[in-house]
């Protein structure tokens, strides 16, 4: 007779149909599998130029940001370990609006990496393959192919998870070696130092596009890979102890790495490359394949036009999962964010196959309209920074309510907040021209979902607390949109620098300790149970 073990075990309590059996270089390979995707490849040549030089203190900003959120986030990953905890958290900690908000932002920008990741896989290919682009965007034979990628990573997760996760550390290996061998090979080929201070100086565009550059060119996006382990909380065989672990390996050896390839690509770009600048000297075409050929590094070529398909691959498919997991959290009937029928787990696989193929079709989606990576990849560090700070209301909100929390992390108490403020301080630079129709789409789907559940539970009445205790998001969100409008990062300008940052500064913090508040009150109203075992209480 068959034996079942524990690693084989369905997690019947808050994740019930999925199974544990991911230990910590499964969860390590997961997110490095998430991070070292088409960051790396593109990252630093929009950096560059967007910034010049200044792009590497784009990578220490972004990191410097991401590090105590990180910190943060994996407290709450090992206190309560769920799949889709990024969406399960805020619903627990502050209710039904926060939780919306937050499920729609992580969802979201989950759904828009795929495509993200396809049209960078793409991008490489244009040299081989000119008729995959028509002009600046992809044609139609393009689109054809970034759907087919994107199907591809869809079949890789349709079996079960331990077969995405081989397949996933398979991957990883590759995708942690060819961007080193990639930095030190261009730094030894050809360093030219002149460039760092040359060209306009370190900051030829001024420090303010550095700041900017965080999201327009794709730094935040490129480590957002890192939550991956916590998505996976409730298929983990020793959660407690290997999410940190797999977390904090993942995150610090890829800020090395990538102001390694950063530093290489800004020595490497040939002197006359940048006799007009680096805004007039780089384009979407100078990519390390360019750089491979101009110094006649023929194998790195080839190296890169394989790994360049690979790495974004590699990405896409750790984000197919996470954005199932996600659509999995939001269907349960706890808490009825999504039909339930979207989130519902496959008896044998034990994978949410129906959100995988909803997933899908959303990111195709966004592919057609969205068109190319720098619009995708901004969209998706925008959803992902506003998703992850929901979070960090709910990690101080559990702390002071009494409640069971890991301890893993000293000093959550200043951490929390600060990490809220810088968050909503890079969520600003991002600039008018593309927050607004991203708070639009946000509002919009907030709202639909709300009133859903609203109408469908009318005969219970209104839950006017609930809608009470989030009340400090719409203001936040209200006076971010003002800001922006009226700031200095492609705004009006009717305040200026330094004082609009100032400004958001401030209100964030506000809007923090506001939202601390509100969810305080939730959790006292609420209960324990609530939020421990999904018991329903209402």
């Amino acid at each position: 007779m068959a034996t079942t073990t524990s690693r084989d075990v369905s997690n019947t309590a808050s994740d019930p149909g999925l199974r544990r059996a991911l230990g910590f270089w499964h969860l390590t390979g997961i997110a490095l599998g998430g991070i070292l995707g088409s960051g790396w490849l593109l990252t630093p040549m929009y950096a560059a130029q967007e910034a010049g030089p200044a792009a590497l203190l784009t990578w220490v900003i972004a990191g410097v940001a991401l590090l105590p959120m990180a910190l943060v986030l994996v407290e709450l990953g090992a206190s309560y370990p769920m799949s889709g905890g990024l969406v399960r958290w805020p619903f627990h900690s502050s209710g039904r609006l926060v939780g919306t908000f937050a499920s729609w932002c992580i969802w979201l920008a989950y759904a828009t990496n795929p495509p993200g990741e396809a049209s960078a896989a793409i991008l490489y290919l244009r040299p081989h393959w000119p008729w995959l682009y028509s002009g600046s965007h992809l044609s139609v034979w393009g689109y054809l192919l970034g759907l087919g990628l994107m199907g591809g990573f869809v079949l890789l997760n349709w079996f079960g998870v331990r077969l995405f996760a081989r397949f996933n550390l398979l991957i990883t290996v590759g995708k942690i070696v060819v961007p080193t061998v990639t930095a030190l090979a261009l730094i030894a080929a050809h360093f030219d130092r002149h460039n760092l201070t040359g060209h306009g100086g370190i900051a030829p565009n001024g420090y303010p596009v550095a700041l900017t550059a965080v999201t327009t060119a794709g730094a935040l996006f490129a480590f957002t890979g890192f939550q991956a382990p916590l998505d996976f909380a409730g298929e983990a065989t020793g959660e407690r102890r290997d999410i940190p672990r797999a977390v904090a390996t993942a995150l610090l050896g890829s800020l090395v790495l990538y102001m390694g390839l950063q530093l290489a690509f800004l020595g490497a770009v040939p002197h006359a490359t940048l006799a007009h600048g680096w805004s007039a000297g780089i384009n979407p075409q100078s990519t390390y394949l360019y750089l491979a050929q101009a110094l006649n590094l023929f194998w790195l070529w080839v190296l890169l036009s394989v790994d360049a398909v690979a790495s974004p691959a590699g990405s896409a498919l750790v984000y197919t999962a996470e954005g199932s997991r996600a659509a999995y959290a939001m269907g349960l009937p706890y808490y009825g964010l999504l039909p339930q029928r979207i989130g519902a787990v496959h008896a044998r696989s034990g994978i949410p196959r129906n959100a995988l193929a909803v997933n899908f079709v959303l990111g195709a989606c966004f592919l057609v309209f969205l068109r190319d990576w720098p619009h995708i990849i901004a969209v998706t560090s925008i959803l992902t920074l506003l998703g992850y700070s929901m979070s960090l209301v709910s990690a101080q909100a559990f702390r002071r309510s009494g409640r069971r929390m890991a301890r893993l992390v000293p000093g959550v108490a200043v951490l929390a907040p600060a990490s809220f403020t810088v968050t909503a301080l890079i969520f600003y630079w991002s600039g008018w021209d593309r927050l607004h129709y991203v708070l639009l789409a946000l509002a919009l789907a907030t709202a639909i979902g709300y009133a859903w559940h609203a109408w469908e539970h009318r005969r219970d009445g209104f839950d006017w607390p609930d809608l009470l205790h989030g009340l400090w998001l719409v203001g936040y969100l209200a006076a971010l949109t003002a800001m922006s409008k009226l700031g200095s990062f492609h705004g009006l300008g009717v305040i200026a620098a330094p004082y609009d940052s100032i400004t958001v500064a401030a209100v964030a913090l506000i809007s923090y300790f506001g939202g601390l508040g509100g969810a305080e009150r939730h959790l006292r109203q609420c209960g324990t149970q609530r939020y421990l075992d999904g018991t329903r209480a209402r």
